[in-house]
């Protein structure tokens, strides 16, 4: 299985468990050889109002992580595996995050979009399967489905 397919199969093993938890699993990554690869989840509060997840918070979690990847079992031998926050540049994958976080400056980038890959720009929010984004002046609706990457631009 490649890694790209591996790290979506432990999200969804991860995802099915974390609302019992009151966690929200921001993404994860499979990097590193084959034989023993990292594992990296980032994880934050479910509940939006709350604080960024704090590191003893983390250090909390990672036991059931740890424990839905082991029993699964979806990696051949042995792997690392490293839960953390999503840190400053936090990575926005469904529709819900880019409403969570409309308003905020955010780097996306995309199939050819408008002739465009790359948009750095506000977040407006999301609508009918489509990003909206204020890049350069202009509006643009960016479907979902066209995504590579997003990510809040930190401001420092």
């Amino acid at each position: 299985m490649a890694q790209a397919e591996l790290a979506q199969s432990i999200l969804a093993l991860l995802e099915s468990k974390a609302a019992e938890h009151g966690v929200d699993i921001v993404d994860v990554d499979v990097v590193g050889a084959t034989k023993a690869p990292c594992v990296r989840v980032r994880i934050d509060h479910a509940d939006e109002s709350a604080q960024t997840i704090t590191l003893d918070e983390v250090a909390a979690e990672t036991g059931w992580i740890s424990d839905v990847i082991d029993e699964a079992d979806p990696i051949e031998g042995s792997f690392t595996l490293e839960v953390s926050s999503p840190g400053m540049d936090r990575p926005l994958r469904r529709p819900h995050d880019f409403e969570r976080f409309a308003g905020e400056q955010v780097v996306l980038k995309t199939r050819p979009v408008d002739g465009r890959s790359h948009f750095t720009g506000l977040l407006k929010g999301f609508e009918d399967g489509s990003i909206l984004l204020e890049c350069d002046g202009t509006d643009f609706q960016i479907p979902l489905d066209q995504l590579k990457s997003a990510k809040i631009k930190p401001s420092f």
